[in-house]
């Protein structure tokens, strides 16, 4: 088992003390304040090779925590489309690849949420649950970049993983899906994978990690840049070990989690879904949280205004932030009146580096 230091990660510490304060209200702005020095750092590196994002499958979730029970809308459920994220990018000279949320979606069937959509609804909603694209192998062949060739893979959060395809088991059961790739995993919320609360287990694979090989295991406990243009924060309150991949583009800043699940989470005030703004405007909220496991809305706030505060504005939108939700509000005939303000739909920077041959 690997740690940040293990690679040789340069370790930011603008936040540290700002997570350590007690009180909430203090912490956060005790949060805005480090993240104004953090952004004038980063806007000092150059950007990332390419970023593309990958889709992965589409998905039903409920309304009320997609938009935090503010949406005034009829339909239970809202289509969500997971998505990955490809990004190449710069360490010490050499070109690395990293795969962010490179979800399995046949294991993630497993999780007691879905498990009991599809036991209720069956086929129907297993249509819903799982609309799979190409493979996430086949859609980075076609890019050029084979599955040897990913250096890292990352997850914002552990919900819906299954991790034993993705690094193998120790009995050789199963190979790893990516051979050669390191998991950057938070330690917090590995640790606390092995004894979940109950208000926890609706969204894990409650042994997703069970006998996984620990080579290409890393835990981490600090904020790293990873390359030029490339940070992974923690960002926790949707999870403990809720993280965010932040990555330079030629469009400025942006950011990829999911605290929210469309642009309109971030910046609710300017939200044309009935419901939402006038929720933000009777709350006295700068954003609305994507809340199915309240383990730390309080936190989770915070954490998102810390991703507003880090990324640029959309250039033909500038009510709203760069953000890209890893699954997005995806408009639809089942979810009246749901359709966000602006959609990002997906990311492209860059030309994708093909690997050179021997």
């Amino acid at each position: 088992m690997l740690t940040h230091d293990d690679l040789r990660f340069e370790v930011l510490s603008e936040l540290d003390a700002a997570w350590a304060v007690r009180r909430h209200g203090r912490r956060l702005h005790a949060i805005a304040e480090g993240a104004q020095t953090l952004r004038a750092r980063f806007a000092a590196m150059g950007a990332v090779v390419c970023a593309r994002s990958l889709p992965v499958t589409t998905l039903l979730y409920p309304t009320k925590y997609a938009f935090w029970a503010a949406a005034l809308s009829p339909a239970p459920f809202v289509p969500l489309t997971h998505r990955a994220l490809l990004v190449q990018f710069r360490a010490g000279g050499a070109l690395k690849t990293l795969l962010f949320n490179p979800t399995d979606v046949e294991r993630a069937k497993a999780t007691p949420y879905f498990a009991r959509l599809i036991e209720r609804f069956g086929s129907t909603a297993s249509r819903w649950v799982a609309k799979q694209y190409d493979a996430l192998e086949v859609q980075l062949a076609g890019l050029g970049v084979a599955a040897e060739d990913i250096d890292f893979v990352a997850f914002d959060h552990f919900h819906t993983q299954d991790l034993r395809g993705l690094l193998g088991t120790a009995d050789g059961r199963l190979r790893p899906r990516f051979p050669n790739a390191t998991l950057l995993a938070p330690k917090v919320e590995w640790d606390e994978w092995d004894d979940l609360h109950p208000m926890q287990r609706a969204w894990y694979v409650a042994d997703g990690k069970a006998g996984v090989r620990e080579e290409n295991l890393a835990l981490i406990d600090r904020d790293l840049v990873l390359g030029d243009g490339l940070m992974l924060l923690r960002t926790p309150g949707h999870t403990a070990g809720n993280q965010t991949l932040f990555f330079k583009t030629d469009r400025g800043v942006w950011g990829c989690s999911e605290n929210g699940t469309c642009a309109d989470n971030w910046s609710p005030r300017a939200s044309r879904v009935a419901g939402v703004a006038a929720a933000a405007r009777q709350g006295d909220l700068d954003v609305l949280l994507n809340a199915n496991t309240p383990e730390a809305g309080a936190d989770q706030y915070t954490a998102m205004t810390l991703e507003k505060l880090l990324v640029d504005r959309v250039p033909h939108a500038a009510d709203f932030v760069q953000m890209f939700p890893s699954s997005e509000v995806t408009p639809g005939v089942l979810a009246p009146g749901l359709s966000p303000t602006y959609l990002h739909h997906q990311v492209e920077h860059g030309t994708v580096a093909r690997k050179a041959q021997p």
